[in-house]
């Protein structure tokens, strides 16, 4: 158990400092002697902080343990922030519940979509947050819905910040913008800004947000300014974030806190900390990376990426401290620390017995005897109930765990990853028989089909089973049924589908894009999970010349055709290939090249939208940025090829895809999906050159 001791000699310490400081400003000390005492007296502070909470299936049971594990802590310091640094929310059944009118009836006030997301987080007590790309996801007129108070719905009690995005620029966002600078609690609800401050216990902290450059290319930020436009251009994002900081620091704030969403931990940790000066702690965010000590009790299944917290030097040669934790309310980081009389912090303060990483699994409840908040239980109930419904609506079966967390989703084949790849596959050969390759982004598939189930009585992490979906009696749902809500929050974009044509010269460079950013430690969302294909790359190579073999294959993994062979493209450049992979990538997300593709010839190129082309602004006109295939008309959704049983997502969906395609082929127990994921040594579809020989074309 992590809950100091020395609790109350602190806060007493804390309390004789304060009745100094009184006495000081009113002249009834002795300003010579007690002057010195109290400029020598460190500022304790207890950071509790997250980031990712992201709300899937999971949330159901771990908000209300947060809380408890929140609430456990906050009260034992009388110095305490309470910070987030973003992915409030993402598309998923959690999010969208939150508009069922049963809402209405719970502290929420007023249903809508992300509307029970904000008001946890404000029950939580977070006081600001900076922004991150998933809070974009929707678009900006869903975060003016989301983050703006609305009848008795409160909006977030929070500032959002950002030191580099000009929320100015965009119309749904313009009048929700404050100042920079303002004292947090004074912020209006539902407001954007860069930075804020949150004064704690007379003491200033300077509070900064920064998001990832890439925000335009991996969400959907509208007309939002994002600096700088070179994302690796770490010397001009440094230099957004220090003029902030510098704004900050010559108001006489001397404690600066970044809350920093750069999606990779590596670039809080060894691009920005260095670069930065009278930053004191980046509370990083996005790479769901758990950093943890010796003393942290960790979930089963979970491993430590890294000590908490990272210590780094800045630019000025002073210490920073670098903390993140995992996504989806997982752990509360904790980081109790001093601050010197000059503000900077003093990393022999901090005490691995009391900083870390704090579990909220129930043993992680149970060490700090931690109590949820009711209006917080109400809400996850209410949610629960409307969620529920959509767990009896079964369309398949599988026997195996699908894999589909972002460690393994980003890096390497995984049986989902192909899984929903084959779907896709299958459900656009019914449009377009032709078509021979699915392609997706590993960002698009967001959490498991199945259970990480800890060994009985075990408090060891490495003891877990992976399990296929637990069945829910009162649902009426059995072990290893496949339902709606497993699909849903599984790919929680739920992206449209779209076909392509590229050559193989198009398909090689597809490919290399795909495998571009895979590395230590990263998590890249352009990851590529495919069906149709197989290829072998070597990351130890230059990016852009990393697939060393690339094949297309028929269902029966039979080869049809050899595009890549020692590195090299093979044959003809300009075969094609029908493709299908889903619209978001078909518009140049995750950086995917195909809008290039389309520019250069769009007849050749005929891309298809299952969805069609709608009027975004509703004038009936066509506009340019309507025409996603240049062939000058508007064209219409495509019309269902088949009948199927699946009504819950729109035809062309990946989520309609994949339901359709366990009803289809996994219908029954008897012909349940058995393919169990695998290790990297034993991939076929996507071969790895660091952990195994290279057999995509056989000798």
């Amino acid at each position: 158990m992590k809950r100091p001791l020395i609790v109350l000699f602190i806060a007493l310490v804390t309390t004789v400092t304060l009745v100094i400081s009184a006495l000081l400003a009113t002249g009834k000390s002795n300003p010579e002697s007690e002057l010195t005492s109290v400029d020598s007296t460190p500022f304790t502070l207890q950071l509790l902080h997250a980031s990712d909470f992201e709300s899937g299936l999971e949330a159901l049971e771990d908000v209300p343990r947060f809380s408890a594990v929140l609430n456990a802590l906050k009260d034992d310091y009388p110095n305490t922030l309470i910070l987030s640094s973003g992915d409030n929310y993402i598309p998923s059944p959690f999010l969208f519940a939150g508009s069922d009118p049963s809402l209405n009836d719970t502290p929420v006030g007023k249903a809508g979509i992300g509307h029970a997301d904000i008001e946890i987080l404000n029950q939580f007590g977070i006081q600001a947050s900076t922004v991150g790309n998933h809070d974009f996801d929707l678009g900006s007129k869903e975060v003016r819905d989301i983050i703006q108070p609305s009848g008795d719905y409160r909006g977030t009690l929070f500032p959002y910040l950002s030191a580099n995005l000009d929320f100015s620029t965009e119309p749904n966002l313009s009048d929700r913008v404050t100042a920079n600078g303002q004292e947090a609690s004074t912020i209006p609800p539902g407001s954007v800004t860069g930075t804020a401050v949150i004064t704690v216990n007379g003491e200033p902290f300077g509070i900064v947000g920064g998001t990832t450059p890439l925000l335009p290319s991996i969400s959907s930020p509208d007309n939002i300014a994002v600096l700088p436009e070179n994302a690796t251009d770490y010397d001009a994002l440094a230099a957004e974030i220090q003029a902030a900081v510098n704004e900050l620091t010559a108001t006489g704030i001397n404690k600066v806190i970044l809350l920093a969403h750069m999606q990779q931990l590596n670039i809080e940790r060894d691009e920005l900390a260095p670069r930065l000066q009278d930053v004191d702690i980046i509370v990083a965010g996005g790479s769901h990376t758990l950093l943890s000590d010796a003393n942290d009790h960790l979930r089963s299944g979970d491993t430590s990426g890294g000590v908490y917290p990272i210590l780094k030097t800045d630019e000025d040669g002073n210490p920073i401290a670098v903390v993140n934790t995992d996504a989806n309310s997982k752990y509360v980081g904790r980081l109790v620390i001093d601050f010197d009389a000059n503000g900077i912090i003093i990393p022999s303060s901090i005490d691995s017995k009391i900083s870390g990483a704090y579990a909220t699994d129930d043993q992680g409840v149970a060490a700090v005897e931690g109590t949820p908040d009711p209006e917080i239980v109400e809400i996850i109930d209410t949610l629960g109930t409307v969620i529920a419904t959509q767990d009896g609506n079964v369309f398949g079966n599988t026997e195996v765990f699908l894999r589909g967390d972002r460690t393994f989703i980003r890096t390497e084949e995984t049986n989902l990853g192909n899984l929903t790849s084959d779907a896709d596959l299958a459900y656009a050969k019914t449009v377009d028989a032709t078509t021979v390759i699915s392609l997706k982004n590993g960002g698009s598939i967001r959490s498991n089909i199945g259970v990480i189930s800890a060994g009985k009585g075990s408090t060891d992490p490495n003891d877990f089973e992976l399990l296929p979906p637990a069945a829910n009696p009162a649902a009426g749902k059995e072990e290893g049924e496949v339902s709606q809500l497993d699909i849903t929050n599984s790919l929680r974009f739920n992206n449209g589908l779209t076909l392509f044509t590229l050559t193989a010269e198009q398909l090689l460079q597809t490919i290399e894009h795909g495998v571009a950013g895979t590395g230590p430690g990263a998590t890249p969302g352009q990851f590529p999970q495919v069906g149709g294909l197989k290829f072998s790359f070597d990351a130890t190579r230059p990016a852009n010349e990393r697939v060393i073999s690339l094949v297309v294959v028929d269902n029966q993994d039979q080869i049809i055709d050899v595009v890549a062979k020692d590195g090299q493209l093979v044959g003809e450049p300009s075969r094609t290939f029908r493709v299908v992979t889903v619209n978001y990538l078909a518009d140049g997300g995750d950086g995917y090249p195909y809008p290039s593709f389309l520019n250069a010839n769009p007849a050749l190129f005929n891309r298809v939208d299952f969805f069609g082309e709608p009027d975004l602004n509703q004038n009936g006109i066509l506009e340019a940025q309507e025409d996603l295939n240049q062939n000058g008309v508007r064209d219409a959704a495509i019309a269902e090829t088949f009948e199927g049983i699946a009504d819950f997502a729109d035809f062309g969906s990946e989520q309609d895809s994949l339901a359709e395609y366990f009803h289809l082929d996994f219908p029954t127990a008897a012909s349940a999906f058995n393919q169990a994921d695998t290790e990297p040594a034993l991939d076929e579809r996507i071969q790895n050159l660091a952990f195994r020989q290279d057999t995509v074309i056989p000798d």
